[in-house]
Order: C-alpha cells, then sequence, then structure tokens
C-alpha cells in the first residue's frame, strides 16, 4: 500500500503541476483535473503536517490558515467558479460530465478528515479513483479521442461506490460500537481545553463561530457548565425510565454535537460514565460512501456552504439502481451482523443541537443530480429495509435518546443573554409544568376527536381523532411530557387514528432541518397527506419537488404520526422578545404552539412497549392504521421519517376537544389557554403583551 500511494502521490503532483497532462486534452477539462489535483495536493501537504505534530506545534494564527485554505474553494465567496458547484462545472464541462466530475470532485473532499484520523488506505482509494478517470481521458487521446464514453467514466466510479460499500459500512458500525477507536475521545482526553487550538485536531472547518462558542463556554462558571451537562444526561437517563427501558442493559452511549462544546460535553461523559456508559462520538460523514447527507448526523465543525451541501444531497442519483441498493443492504446485514453483541449494548443518541445561524435562501439547481421517480422509490425501498435491519440488531424496544439544544454566536449581538436565557428555558420546574398538562390530558382523554384552527393569515383547520379509551381509570392518550428526550419541557402528545382525521395544516413560514417553507400547506384525508404545496418559488412544480424531497422525503403519502399541544410559553416569549423565531430548532419550537408531525409516531419500533404516564395511566395511543401493518406486512409499517411543523401561539385561532356527547371544550382560544387550571401558562404570554 505503501508503494501505491507514494506512486499516487507523485502523479498527483505531477498533474497538479502540469507534468503529465497532454497538450490535446480539451481546455476546460485540463482545466478541472489540474484544479482538483491541486486540491489534493494540499491536502496531502496537510497530511505531512499532521503527521510530522504540526497540530501541536504551531501557532494558533498557522492552524486558522491551514484550516481556511482547505475550505476556501468551496466557501460562498469562491463558490461560483469552483467545480463543486454542480452548476459552474456542467457549464465548463457539459451537463453529463459536469454533474459526474463535480460529485468526483465533492468526494475528494473528503480526504480532509482522513487525513486528521489517518486512515491511509481510505485516502489511497481515492486518489486511485481519481487517478483512474484522469487516466481515461487521458487514454481517450492516444486513441485519437477527445474524450472517454460517459458511460465508461460512470462505470469506472459505479464499481468505486458499489466494491467500496462493505468496507465503508464496517467502519461506519465501528465508529458506532467501539469506544476504543474514538477518534473524537482521544482529543477530548489528550489535549488541554484551555486554548482553542484543540479544535483544529478534528479536521473540520472551524470559524469565528466555534472560536466564540468555545470562549463562552470557557467564561461560564463551572456550576454553570454542571447544570447543562446534568441536564442533558439526566435527560437521556429519564428518557429510559420514562419508557419502561432498562439502561443498566446498555455500555455505550453515542454523544452528537457542534464543536466549541467541549467543556460541557467532557461533564456529560463522566456523568453518562458513573451511568456504566462508555461514550462513542463518531463524526459526521464526509463521504457518499459512509451515507453523507444533507443533515450532519454525528459530530462536525462549520458548514462552509449550505449551497454546497444542497447541491449534493442527491449525488447518489448518479448510481442508484436496484443492484446497488441490494448490494448495500446485503452489506448492511452482514456488518451488522458482525457486531451484533454490541450493537446490543448501544443506548441510543444523546445529541447537543446548535441554532443561531441566518437562513439562507437555497436554490434548487437543474445542473445538480436529482433523484428519478424510480430512484425516489428504490430510496424509499432502500431506507425502509435498512431501518428494519438496524432495529433488528439495535432494538427499538430497548434503546432511548435525549436531544437539547444551545444558540450560537451567529444568533447575533445578545447571544450571552440569549444563551442564558436557553440555559433557563431547558431547567424549567418540570414538576410544575407536569402538573399543569395532567389538566390538559385529562380534559382531552374526554373526548373523540379534537379540533385546531388557526386565525389570521393562517388557514389551518384540522380534526384529529383519538383512540377510543376502554378503560379511563387506568388509561389515557397523551403522554405527559417532561424534560426527558426532547428537551425542554413542555408538551403534550398522541399519536392520532388515521381513519376520520382530515383537514389543512397551514404556516405562514417555518424553518425544517434548515430549510425554510414560507406558506406551507398540507391538506389530509383519513391522517394521511394527500395534496401539499408553499410559496417558495413561482413555478407550482418546484414548490411540490421541495416539499417531496424534504418533508415527504420521496414516499408518495405520508401519515399524521403525532399531534401534539406544545406549552413552553416562556420559550415562545423570550422568541419574540430576541426575534429569533426564525432561528429556533424544531426541539424548542414544536414546544411553543400545536404542532403536527408527518411519518412514523413517537413509538417508532417501540410500540409493543407499555409507556406510563407520571399517575399511572398507560399510554395506549403507541400505534396508528399504519405501524399496526408491522404484524401483516411490516414493509409497509414505517417510514423512517418524523416532521414536526408547528402552529406559533399568534397564529392559532382555537383548539379544542369533542366529546362523545359531542360538547365542545375549549383549551387555546386566539393564543391563549382557556381552560380552568393552566392560567399560569398565559403568564408570560401577559407579561410580553403588556411589554408591547
Amino acid at each position: 500500500m505503501e508503494e501505491r500511494f507514494l506512486l499516487a502521490k507523485t502523479r498527483i503532483y505531477e498533474i497538479a503541476e502540469g507534468k503529465d497532462m497532454s497538450a490535446d486534452m480539451p481546455e476546460a477539462f485540463a482545466d478541472y483535473f489540474r484544479k482538483v489535483a491541486e486540491f489534493l495536493k494540499l491536502v496531502l501537504e496537510h497530511e505531512n503536517f499532521v503527521e510530522e505534530g504540526g497540530l501541536q506545534k504551531a501557532e494558533l494564527s498557522e492552524l486558522q490558515r491551514r484550516n481556511h485554505s482547505l475550505y476556501e474553494d468551496i466557501l460562498p465567496a469562491h463558490y461560483e467558479e469552483s467545480y463543486g458547484n454542480p452548476a459552474y462545472c456542467v457549464k465548463r464541462l457539459g451537463e453529463e460530465y459536469g454533474r459526474l466530475l463535480s460529485f468526483l470532485y465533492a468526494e475528494m473532499r473528503s480526504l480532509i478528515p482522513f487525513c486528521h484520523e489517518r486512515q491511509e488506505e481510505e485516502i489511497l482509494i481515492r486518489l486511485e479513483l481519481f487517478l483512474q478517470v484522469y487516466s481515461a481521458f487521458e487514454g481517450s487521446l492516444l486513441e485519437e479521442e477527445k474524450l472517454p464514453s460517459y458511460e465508461s467514466v460512470r462505470e469506472d466510479i459505479y464499481y468505486f461506490v458499489s466494491d467500496y460499500t462493505r468496507d465503508s459500512f464496517r467502519k461506519k458500525l465501528e465508529g458506532m460500537f467501539l469506544p476504543e477507536q474514538d477518534f473524537a475521545w482521544k482529543i477530548l482526553r489528550e489535549n488541554s481545553l484551555d486554548t482553542p487550538a484543540y479544535l483544529y485536531a478534528f479536521g473540520e472547518y472551524i470559524t469565528e463561530n466555534e472560536l466564540r462558542t468555545w470562549e463562552h463556554l470557557k467564561e461560564l462558571p463551572q456550576e454553570t457548565i454542571d447544570l447543562m451537562a446534568d441536564t442533558y444526561t439526566e435527560g437521556y437517563r429519564i428518557g429510559f425510565l420514562m419508557g419502561n427501558k432498562d439502561i443498566g442493559k446498555k455500555k455505550i452511549v453515542n454523544i452528537r454535537y457542534t464543536l466549541g462544546f467541549e467543556r460541557m460535553i467532557l461533564k456529560a461523559i463522566r456523568n453518562f460514565e458513573a451511568m456504566g456508559l462508555e461514550p462513542v462520538i463518531y463524526r459526521a460523514p464526509a463521504s457518499l460512501l459512509i451515507g453523507k447527507s444533507l443533515n450532519r448526523n454525528g459530530y462536525f465543525g462549520a458548514i462552509p456552504n449550505k449551497q454546497y451541501d444542497f447541491d449534493h444531497k442527491d449525488d447518489i442519483g448518479l448510481f442508484l439502481d436496484k443492484r446497488l441498493v441490494q448490494i448495500r443492504l446485503e452489506a448492511w446485514q452482514e456488518c451488522f451482523e458482525e457486531f451484533k453483541e454490541q450493537a446490543g449494548y448501544f443506548g441510543g443518541p444523546a445529541v447537543v443541537e446548535v441554532f443561531g445561524e441566518a437562513p439562507e435562501d437555497l436554490k434548487e439547481k437543474e445542473e445538480a443530480v436529482h433523484l428519478s421517480e424510480s430512484q425516489q422509490k428504490l430510496t424509499v425501498e432502500y431506507m425502509t429495509q435498512a431501518g428494519e435491519i438496524q432495529n433488528r440488531y439495535i432494538k427499538g424496544e430497548e434503546r432511548s435518546f435525549t436531544i437539547i439544544a444551545f444558540p450560537t454566536p451567529e444568533i447575533g449581538e445578545n447571544y450571552p443573554e440569549i444563551f442564558d436565557e436557553v440555559i433557563r428555558i431547558n431547567t424549567l420546574n418540570y414538576q410544575k409544568y407536569q402538573k399543569i398538562q395532567q389538566k390538559i390530558i385529562d380534559t382531552l382523554d374526554l373526548g373523540k376527536y379534537v379540533i385546531v384552527k388557526g386565525r389570521g393569515e393562517n388557514r389551518t383547520g384540522m380534526k384529529i381523532m383519538l383512540h377510543h379509551l376502554t378503560d379511563t381509570a387506568h388509561q389515557t392518550n397523551f403522554e405527559n411530557c417532561v424534560a426527558d428526550v426532547n428537551i425542554p419541557v413542555g408538551e403534550v402528545f398522541t399519536s392520532p387514528v388515521l381513519t376520520g382525521t382530515e383537514g389543512i395544516l397551514h404556516v405562514t413560514r417555518v424553518f425544517l432541518n434548515g430549510l425554510e417553507f414560507r406558506d406551507l400547506s398540507l391538506q389530509f384525508e383519513d391522517g394521511k397527506v394527500k395534496d401539499y404545496t408553499c410559496s417558495n418559488f413561482e413555478e407550482e412544480e418546484k414548490n411540490r419537488k421541495y416539499i417531496r424531497d424534504n418533508i415527504l422525503f420521496h414516499h408518495d403519502m405520508l401519515p399524521i404520526g403525532e399531534f401534539a399541544i406544545g406549552t413552553n410559553t416562556t420559550a415562545y416569549v423570550v422568541a419574540r422578545k430576541y426575534q429569533i423565531e426564525d432561528k429556533l430548532p424544531i426541539l424548542i419550537a414544536e414546544k411553543t404552539g400545536p404542532h403536527f408531525a408527518v411519518g412514523d409516531t413517537c413509538y417508532s419500533h417501540a410500540e409493543d412497549v407499555a409507556v406510563y404516564n407520571p399517575d399511572g395511566k398507560e399510554i395506549i395511543a403507541r400505534d396508528n392504521e399504519c405501524s399496526l401493518l408491522r404484524r401483516t406486512e411490516p414493509e409497509k409499517a414505517y417510514f423512517n421519517c418524523h416532521t414536526d411543523i408547528t402552529i406559533p401561539f399568534d397564529e392559532l385561532g382555537e383548539i379544542s376537544v369533542v366529546t362523545e356527547e359531542e360538547q365542545v371544550i375549549t383549551v387555546i382560544e386566539d393564543g391563549m389557554f382557556v381552560l380552568p387550571g393552566c392560567e399560569e401558562l398565559n403568564e408570560p404570554l401577559l407579561v410580553s403583551l403588556k411589554k408591547q
């Protein structure tokens, strides 16, 4: 392998310097290969810097310069003329080759983290792929042809993707199940957090945002750091307790976070170790082989360019066919079987989300790769079967999770004050909310369905059917959600009956998974999405595609998996005070009004585990007509997605429950709680209105 690496490195340096390039190669392609080779040379030189201990020896300014140079080409200021931009690549190289070679360059960029992790084989196979494609162009010139056939080059890359699938999946599961191999945990153990230099050891893009986050946490007193970490880890523990699951069976917890929060993470690790759990902190994938996606799943630094991520989100469409789906499923099964013992010890993720970045107007480019209709169906098929395989080894009825969120400095000049407010929101007295929410649940349990109406410009009009309670003394439809898996406190939720659930869900503006939706409207019939639209684009076809890609995730339909009433009016008022409603993560936003989730229920893959509220009643609404199919047609039971859509209080006209006797009991009217016993929830709203 050393010989192969030396040969590849030597040839790439020659291409970068123009020494190994035929004068007959078309100018645009010569420029492409030279530019990509220059980037690879930069990465290989950086690898030498890492190997020689430069990360430990260099001044902070040198670390910053090197880090910036690795990501400079795809930053917004340079992206319009980057081969990472499919629009530019298509313009320069033509439609077919433009898309394919833009993907190739994007895949080469995964070498940055690999060189930090010293994964020599991962680096080598990508260098050799680049040289194989380059040689195809050189070979065509020897045969007196200007270009090789597109299909022959696509095939070369296709076999790279398929041949290395199993190795990539195996390494992915090593990252999930083997704490002793954890790269990030090693950095935390072996580096001082007193200076921010350690941040550059991860191999992620680092900006002023991550540096200021580190600085802010460094200035916080230890008791505040302890409070943040304790709330986070206690939420994880309580999640097992409330879900009637035995945390004692677990040995591994997966920590996911954004760089800059290491001081809190270290305290959290000590808390988890006291519970008998070792951390695994794997990186969000940077390679298509491992599962790179628009939503980063793991630890990561700054996002260099969201438009770049958006442009490459469907690159798998260059290769996706039934054969590749089968290869990936077989590899997934084989790798899980290899790690089946470790998979049984996996407790689930503990996630620290961040929010505050300014929303971006992402463009849907025609030049980017888009999945065909048949590929969308293959994607759904793959996600369903891969999810089933994973759940056989990491059993849903035995695992849990927790999620907490904090702002980043990008949120604006009030960052320190907002950070303090979020800590307050995350640590609200859950016992007070539990008591008030129980009054709401007791009222909702009297009903056969719930009515939700918007006001003003909000056109929502929904009828939500509830499960029939056969033993009201011991059964309930709604979970009393305290600060456990979803921090902060503040919601009651259920899995509705689909049959009879109908109407229109509308929000004037909402951010879902970092994407903005304007005038989002979903029409439901028997609890399933029948029609949908938004006003992001002038062309209706683009609006529908935007929703299908990013809410329906290529499914022909999705059911309502959850209906909830958020009760955290404190969070709502804080968002309004600092005008950060558009920056709140779903985790907090869903507590600031009623919300509906499309996709799986909150009890996905764990429906048969009895779950109880603090009052001792069993929550029976764990299934719907789709999830029940797991017993007869399991391939139709789950959708492997769950997206919450919240109606804010100021767009809310009414929430009422209708009893079997057709009595209407109003819970919320014109954005205020009117149900007796819930008056305390209005206090933050009233104080805010008085100040206005």
